[in-house]
């Protein structure tokens, strides 16, 4: 399973002393860039399809607090991902120095052209890395009507 770990900074923290929750999301996204650097989807490489991640949606679920001087673990696991690539969906665990689940994340995104701003595939050799990542034990095909899954629509004023 790919693991990231995190020292919680002053920063990390909330007024109730405990990591603030878009810490959370700052720790599981650095988490997707570490696997995506150390797979040879950096920047540059990425750069030369015009391509950029996107998220629809991060729900996290809390089970237990941590506080400065513990360390954290951040799990990155696939959940789903599209036969073409272009909707992906990861898994997030955050553990304590001892192993204890303390949060969870289910997140899904897709891959954006960054000039025409509009979803696209994944490259083959990208969506073959993206597929060799550690799958959950519920790991889905996804289609595009995965991601309405909320059916979530924009409610002007």
């Amino acid at each position: 399973m790919y693991t990231k770990q995190f020292e919680i900074r002053w920063s990390d923290v909330d007024a109730n002393r405990h990591l603030r929750n878009s810490a959370y999301i700052d720790y599981m996204s650095h988490t997707r860039m570490s696997f995506m650097l150390e797979n040879g989807m950096d920047q540059r490489h990425l750069a030369e399809y015009n391509l950029g991640p996107v998220a629809f949606y991060e729900h996290m679920y809390y089970f237990r607090e941590f506080f400065p001087g513990q360390p954290v673990t951040v799990s990155l696991q696939l959940k789903g991902l599209s036969e073409d690539g272009m909707y992906f969906e990861f898994l997030h665990n955050f553990y304590d120095e001892k192993g204890k689940n303390c949060a969870r994340c289910e997140m899904m995104g897709a891959w954006i052209d960054l000039s025409e701003r509009k979803l696209v595939e994944l490259p083959k050799k990208f969506w073959e890395k993206m597929d060799s990542l550690e799958k959950t034990d519920d790991f889905r095909i996804l289609t595009k009507e995965n991601t309405r899954k909320y059916s979530q629509r924009p409610k002007d004023l």
